[in-house]
Parts: structure tokens; C-alpha cells; sequence
């Protein structure tokens, strides 16, 4: 096992760096259609509270799909695992995140998980508040408590194109309005869900999200126990096995901790006891997952031996 520096970070990073030209960067996200694709950077954060980056980590980039297990988060405190589930599964799905079929053609009346689109929609519409701006001041107060950084904020522009161009997943929430899957109201919970995938953060807001979920819910600075640990539980559970849509498997195989991605090119992990993890590879392949992201998250997981499925032998003495 190595040891983690900033050092192995860097040569990660340039071993992994040419993996991006195997995919392509979302054009149709404001901001990234000038982004080079070859861009690739990683912030990891440990127990200690000690920071170690490589590549470009000064990058913003929009939370997108990641932001699934915070609207998760936020809706399994207030109404707890066994009324968020009756609305939503916790199965994995063999198909696109975005995916309109399965709702259908499995005869189901909720969708299959929190990480796909419908399933995020679902929970969405479980946040608390009196109307959206305050749901989404909820969210937003309560990422910036976890990630320390009061300058995290809504970006307008992402906010605008995901309302302009979010018929798929209207089709998504009128289908399960239809079904009774969805009991509130459509335009303000899409509003809502629009509003918490355009949050922009750093590989570094990432990393503090990942070490917080790692260290049981629990602020590394204070102690405080902010959400309830089974929730967290919960979420690194579904984070594990659907988190990177359909190569949740490979992931899982491979990189062996729970991880959630977003088609911005950015990779939240938690490793349990270990780390918070925060990567941006804005290249992504036709699954929705980052290129050079991915191959850096295998090796990072590798080189320190983070897989929570194997076992270290030691030596007898």
C-alpha cells in the first residue's frame, strides 16, 4: 500500500489524464463547451482534516447528478427511510439515468432508486418547506454547513438551460404524477430539482461532502452529528449500488466504496473511516460517468487499497 501525498496524487493524475479523450464533454451544460476535455482534477480529505489535491482543482463545475444523494439526505431527515421508500425503490437498474422506459414497462409505480432521474424527482418532492425557496434555502444552508464554504451557491445560467431544456424529465414527473408516485406539485418540485443539480462547487466541496458521509455524519471540525448516521448508512448503501448508474457493478468491483457521479465529469466518494474524495474529469462516456475520473478513482483506490471487500492478510509472526 502507498502512502497518500500530494505526490502520488500527481502522477495518478497524469497516468489517468489521457483516458478523457475516450469520452466527450456535455456541450449543452453553460460554461462547458469550451472546457478541454483533457482537464482532470482531485481533492482527497482524511480523518485529520488534512488536504491533499493534484491537477486542476481550481475547476467549478455544477453537482448535476451528484446532488441525488443531498436531495436524498435532506428527505430522509425529514421524513425518515420508511416513508421516503414507499415513494421511491432501492433497487439497481439496468439502464440509462435517464431512462423513461422502466417506468412502464416493469409495471412499477415508483421508480426504481434515488439515483436515477425519476427516483431523484421523487425525492425531491419530499423536501420539506412552504414552497420552493425555501426548500432549496434548506438544501443550500445545509451544504454549506457540511462543506464549511458559505460562497456555495446556485449557478443561474446552469439553472436556466436545465429549465429550458428539461422536457425528459417533465415527461419523467407527469408520468409519475400519473401513477401516484409523485403526490405534489409537478412545476415546483422540477423547479426544485432544476435548482440543487446547478449548485456550483469545488473538487474540495466534494471531498468535504465525501469525509463528512465517511465520518458517520459528523463534523470533522465540531463533532456535531448533523443528520442521523442510519441515513447516511442508507445513502452510501444505494451510493454503492447505483451510484454510477449502469456500471454500479464494475464500480463496485473495482473501486469498492461508495461513489456517485454527475455528467459534469465530477465523482463524489466516501470511503467509511477514511476519506472524502472529490474528482472532476468533465469527459464522460455515453453511461454519464467521467472517463479520466473513473480510471483515477481505480487507481486511487488501488494504490491505497481502500476496496472495503478485500481482506488484508498479515504476516504471522
Amino acid at each position: 500500500m502507498k502512502e497518500l501525498s500530494n505526490d502520488l496524487l500527481e502522477e495518478l493524475v497524469t497516468e489517468c489524464r489521457p483516458y478523457s479523450r475516450e469520452g466527450q464533454v456535455v456541450k449543452d451544460i453553460p460554461g462547458q463547451r469550451t472546457i478541454d476535455q483533457n482537464k482532470l482534477g482531485v481533492c482527497i480529505i482524511n480523518m485529520d482534516n488534512e488536504v491533499f489535491s493534484a491537477g486542476d482543482t481550481d475547476m467549478k463545475f455544477s453537482l448535476q447528478s451528484a446532488s441525488k444523494i443531498i436531495s436524498l439526505m435532506m428527505a430522509l431527515d425529514d421524513f425518515g427511510k420508511e416513508e421516503v421508500f414507499q415513494n421511491v425503490g432501492m433497487e439497481p437498474m439496468g439502464d440509462f439515468y435517464n431512462s423513461i422506459s422502466h417506468l412502464e414497462a416493469h409495471d412499477v409505480t415508483k421508480p426504481f432508486n434515488p439515483m436515477v432521474n425519476a427516483g431523484a424527482i421523487a425525492v425531491a418532492a419530499m423536501i420539506k418547506g412552504k414552497d420552493v425557496d425555501e426548500k432549496f434555502n434548506r438544501v443550500l444552508k445545509t451544504l454549506r454547513k457540511i462543506m464549511n464554504n458559505n460562497s456555495i451557491k446556485l449557478n443561474d445560467e446552469v439553472y436556466e438551460s436545465e429549465q429550458l431544456k428539461g422536457d425528459r424529465n417533465r415527461s419523467l414527473a407527469f408520468f409519475m404524477k400519473s401513477t401516484g408516485a409523485i403526490a405534489h406539485d409537478i412545476d415546483e418540485t422540477l423547479d426544485l430539482y432544476f435548482r440543487i443539480n446547478s449548485i456550483d462547487v469545488h473538487t474540495t466541496d466534494l471531498a468535504k461532502l465525501g469525509v463528512f458521509f465517511a465520518n458517520g455524519s459528523r463534523s470533522l471540525k465540531t463533532g456535531e452529528q448533523i443528520i442521523p448516521m442510519d441515513h447516511i448508512n442508507t445513502i452510501e448503501a444505494i451510493m454503492m449500488t447505483s451510484g454510477m448508474y449502469n456500471e454500479a457493478g464494475k464500480y463496485a468491483v473495482d473501486v469498492g466504496f461508495p461513489v456517485k457521479s454527475g455528467v459534469s465529469g465530477c465523482i463524489i466518494g466516501s470511503v467509511p473511516g477514511r476519506y472524502g474524495i472529490g474528482i472532476i474529469g468533465p469527459s464522460i462516456n455515453e453511461k454519464g460517468n467521467s472517463t479520466a475520473g473513473g480510471a483515477l478513482l481505480h487507481r486511487i483506490s488501488r494504490n491505497l487499497e481502500l476496496n472495503v471487500f478485500s481482506v488484508i492478510r498479515k504476516d504471522k509472526e
